[in-house]
């Protein structure tokens, strides 16, 4: 899964870069607009952020400011603290994740088109309802990792 989620997000980077290199050269070098580019770049640019979300996500590395954590000086606090956190994160994810799913219902409902190239915007649209189950998934893993980690006796 590591190795499949570094693959696409390195895909799309490149994606996202080639779309802006063509675009400065067609644009400002050549003077030559390439019509409707901005409208495909709109599909991997909101896939990469939605995805490298997750992939934050996955590897637990989202920024934080946990001030409390200075004040906290051991690590069966700090664990406490870190359930404490998973929990409001997946309320207000699972939340989100309702709101989400109601705007991806609407989005296949009325089945909206981009203006010059008629692409059907709802395949952007699941980006955010994918990527919100997603990171609530690994929000409850992590969470269940602490709780572990808090019964087992591993924080101290």
């Amino acid at each position: 899964m590591d190795r499949f989620a570094a693959i696409l997000l390195t895909a799309l980077i490149c994606i996202v870069a080639l779309g802006q290199f063509v675009q400065v050269i067609t644009r400002y070098v050549l003077q030559v607009p390439v019509m409707g580019l901005e409208e495909t770049m709109l599909y991997p640019t909101l896939w990469l952020y939605i995805l490298g979300s997750v992939n934050a996500s996955r590897e637990n590395t989202h920024i934080r400011a946990n001030v409390l954590e200075i004040f906290i000086k051991t690590e069966r606090g700090h664990t406490i603290l870190a359930i404490v956190g998973e929990l409001i994160s997946l309320t207000v994810g699972l939340w989100l994740l309702s709101w989400a799913w109601d705007y991806t219902q609407y989005a296949w409902r009325v089945w909206r088109e981009s203006p010059t190239l008629y692409i059907p915007t709802f395949y952007s649209d699941v980006a955010l309802v994918a990527g919100l189950a997603l990171m609530m998934v690994y929000t409850a893993y992590h969470l269940l990792r602490h709780v572990r980690s808090l019964s087992t006796g591993g924080a101290q």
